[in-house]
């Protein structure tokens, strides 16, 4: 027997979140780097500078996930709070209304109309919120799962950069840096792809590309301030 095929979009919340954290982790502090160093500046300055990006960026990365997603709750909520009023007020518009959407969507008037009949006896604030407004149990917002996902894996991957500081000497850094990372990004582009069902190549192409075009703005900035060491 023919298994069942797995659908992977339940989790497109969190591992949106977990991609861009650990994307943003790698490229901001691997840039940050390279850019002081281009400048000539020493190792410690180098790791001081990663560090406090790292940890800026976590912070920064759990804030905007929280606030953006709890936006997107909000309106959702609101969206739910409105469609609650206009079932109290005229149930039979709402059953019109369902109807009309599945018979849009290619059923039969009659059969539509048994459909909808059925769906809002057994929820219909549910059944209007899924098939009218588009929120669901998968794309529902939830601000704490972006927020952790997001710093958690932005500090795991800012991680990586300031360990290739610590092994590398100084003379060495910026070509391994900027090697190491491009390889740490197609490694995130093909796990994120391969944990959402996608095909692994074109992720892999696109992060390397973006965030090798960060690292050599970041470095060309800093080269025009050169120090001395």
């Amino acid at each position: 027997m023919k298994q069942p095929a797995t659908h992977l979009s339940h989790r497109s919340g969190w591992l949106r979140a977990a991609v861009l954290g650990a994307n943003d982790g790698i490229v901001s502090t691997a840039s940050l780097i390279l850019g002081v160093a281009a400048a000539g500046v020493g190792t410690e300055a180098m790791l001081v500078a990663g560090i406090a990006g790292a940890v800026a960026g976590a912070m920064s990365m759990a804030a905007g996930e929280y606030v953006s997603v709890s936006s997107q709750a909000d309106t959702q909520r609101a969206d739910l709070a409105l469609e609650r009023r206009e079932h109290a007020e005229d149930p039979d518009y709402e059953h019109a209304e369902l109807t009309a959407i599945y018979v849009r969507r290619g059923l039969q008037p009659e059969l539509a109309d048994e459909v909808a009949g059925q769906l809002m006896r057994h929820d219909a604030l549910g059944a209007h919120s899924r098939d009218e407004i588009g929120i669901s149990t998968t794309l529902a917002a939830r601000p704490m799962q972006a927020a952790l996902a997001s710093a958690s894996t932005f500090a795991t991957g800012a991680a990586l950069p300031l360990l290739v500081v610590l092994i590398w000497p100084r003379e060495w850094l910026i070509p391994a840096l900027a090697l190491s990372v491009l390889l740490f990004l197609g490694l995130l582009g093909y796990l994120s792809a391969k944990a959402g069902g996608a095909p692994p190549a074109r992720a892999v192409v696109r992060v390397m590309f973006w965030g090798g075009l960060a690292m050599a703005v970041t470095t060309a900035v800093g080269s025009l301030f050169e120090v001395a060491v």
